[in-house]
């Protein structure tokens, strides 16, 4: 008696094509969670060049000098900037807000009565922190600028003082 021969795969064969295609999408997926979070930070970093243009528009304008505390976050900034940046970008990661810190003394009003241009707004980047520094991009009169600021406390949130327009130079 003559057998004919079924065509197809084993169920082993199946199980060992999708534990190896499982295991790829596994390594693709850890490689492109870096990338993800440098589109974040070329966000953030397109974010404080229109920042820094809003507000040197405002100046140029002296539309600038109504009242604010010393560090807003990203839903009071168009009460500074609306007309030059009606829509005031969020920080692309949930839960996070881009800050602002103006004249000297870090008291209202901000920006400063002098009309100084004193002002400085910032983000928190996403690589290069260490056990008490964290990496922020800085947007202030004299542009767009990343460096280092303490982090005292290490919880990757700036505290009072720690950023102030002598950090934002």
């Amino acid at each position: 008696m003559l057998q004919t021969k079924q065509k197809g795969f084993t169920l082993i064969e199946l199980l060992v094509v999708i534990a190896i295609i499982g295991i790829l999408a596994g390594i693709v997926m850890v490689s492109l969670g870096g990338a993800r979070a440098n589109a974040r930070d070329a966000r953030r970093q397109a974010d404080m060049r229109q920042f820094s243009t809003a507000m040197e528009m405002c100046y140029d304008d002296a539309a600038c000098g109504a009242g604010n505390d010393a560090y807003i976050a990203s839903a009071t900034l168009p009460t500074v900037i609306g007309t030059f940046m009606p829509a005031v970008p969020d920080d692309p990661q949930a839960g996070l807000d881009y800050g602002w810190v103006c004249n000297i003394a870090g008291v209202a009003p901000c920006p400063a009565a002098t009309n100084s241009q004193d002002y400085c707004a910032y983000a928190i980047l996403e690589g290069g922190d260490t056990a008490t520094t964290i990496q922020a991009i800085f947007a202030g009169p004299g542009g767009v600028r990343e460096k280092a600021v303490a982090d005292a406390d290490n919880n990757r949130v700036p505290d009072a003082g720690e950023i102030t327009l002598a950090v934002c130079e």
